[in-house]
């Protein structure tokens, strides 16, 4: 409106009263509005801090979501859909609440699905009738990832029902514990090798990892109450105990450690058929580095780590790499390729690790489906050439971090 304008066809005075009386109406709604808001956060009701977002990081989340849309698994209470939408990592009360309806019965959670899946009614309504299937377990990131989320969402947002839920997962955690320190991969069903303490996808470290957060700041999670408080510090110093009678030990020299021990007498023990009981060097890393993070390590804990350092130091390999090759697309059981894996012969190569190293002897190893033990990636089948990673450098970020460990620890 120009009221520059005498004979503008917008200065019809009639009209303009009744507008400005409209508007002080709505500012006077508004502020009224305001002013019973304010009332009512103040009181514990609407409040800002109980519905703002968090920056809180997903990426613990990927292996299983990469299950989920990559691998076939006929063990899926739901599949995605082909146009699956997914929330931002910015949407946290969204992927909060799928958390906790992917949540089940016992406290713990399943593997293989997405927190960031924007799912259906149909997908929830199955989600909710699987909830008293117990296939929880701690592979893959499963339930250690969850609370880990769940204690942010917490924190930032003092929902009742992110406390409920963690309570509820922290304790499955201490009752699937081992008496000697260890956790099966999964719990309660513990059938074949899912009884096994399991380091491989970092299940028993990503538990550790989590027990130890919650131990080094307790008036963080006072929330928990005393007694749990205490059953965490004694299910993470049995968990230490476990790990350091875990290390491989030939002949009175300690090593690596395998991807899964007996979870009795803590040998080493084969898993799925192409997992033989070995020195595993990318699980070994994991546990290194955890070991490495703790503050004024006991000696049993500096020795673990310097027979580990000097275990990776021996096994690098030299003057190889590894090349991803096109070629024909294949369908396979559980995924396609239309690549292949080869070592390639390189003078200038950084250090790399096979996954697998025979005990005593200390040979590089692989295997096939059949579980029959091969020498050569070449001899690998196609299908887990490109459907599993042979070869690891994980190993040099221990390396590279060691000399300062030492410093930190006074053990140089």
């Amino acid at each position: 409106m120009n009221l520059n304008k005498p004979n503008s066809p917008d200065l019809n005075f009639p009209k303009l009263l009744m507008s400005l009386t409209k508007r002080r109406f709505v500012s006077g709604l508004c502020a009224g509005v305001l002013f019973f808001l304010t009332l009512n956060s103040c009181a514990g009701g609407i409040s800002e801090e109980n519905n703002q977002t968090f920056d809180a990081d997903t990426s613990e989340f990927y292996d299983s979501a990469h299950h989920w849309y990559d691998i076939n698994d006929e063990d899926k209470t739901i599949t995605p859909a082909p146009d699956q939408k997914k929330y931002t990592a910015s949407e946290t009360d969204k992927i909060a609440d799928n958390i906790l309806l992917y949540q089940k019965s016992n406290g713990g959670w399943a593997k293989n699905y997405d927190m960031q899946a924007v799912l259906t009614d149909e997908q929830k309504d199955a989600v909710l009738k699987a909830r008293n299937k117990l296939n929880t377990t701690f592979d893959n990131g499963a339930t250690h990832s969850q609370l880990n989320y769940l204690a942010k969402a917490y924190f930032n947002t003092k929902k009742e029902k992110y406390r409920v839920a963690f309570i509820k997962g922290i304790e499955f955690v201490l009752s699937a514990q081992y008496k000697n320190g260890g956790w099966p991969q999964y719990y309660p069903d513990t059938s074949g090798y899912r009884k096994y303490i399991t380091f491989n996808d970092e299940a028993m470290i990503g538990i550790m990892k989590l027990l130890k957060k919650i131990s080094d700041d307790q008036d963080k999670f006072s929330f928990l109450g005393s007694d749990i408080l205490k059953k965490v510090r004694a299910a993470y110093d049995k968990g230490i105990d476990c790990i350091l009678k875990c290390q491989i030990n030939e002949n009175g020299k300690l090593t690596a450690w395998c991807q899964q021990h007996d979870n009795n007498d803590l040998s080493p023990r084969n898993a799925r058929s192409f997992e033989p009981a070995a020195i595993c060097n990318g699980e070994s890393t994991g546990i290194v580095k955890f070991l490495m993070s703790i503050d004024n390590p006991d000696p049993g804990i500096t020795r673990s780590v310097k027979a580990a350092v000097e275990w990776f130091e021996d096994s690098r390999i030299y003057g190889i790499r590894i090349d991803s090759i096109k070629t024909t697309r294949e369908e396979f059981m559980y995924h396609t390729a239309d690549f292949d894996k080869v070592v390639v012969e390189d003078k200038n190569a950084k250090p790399i690790w096979t996954r697998f190293y025979q005990l005593e002897s200390h040979k590089p190893m692989f295997c096939n489906r059949d579980g029959k033990t091969v020498y050569s990636l070449a001899e690998v089948e196609r299908e887990r050439r490109t459907g599993y990673a042979w070869y690891v450098y994980n190993p040099q970020t221990v390396l590279d971090s060691y000399p300062e460990w030492l410093k930190a620890t006074g053990e140089n």
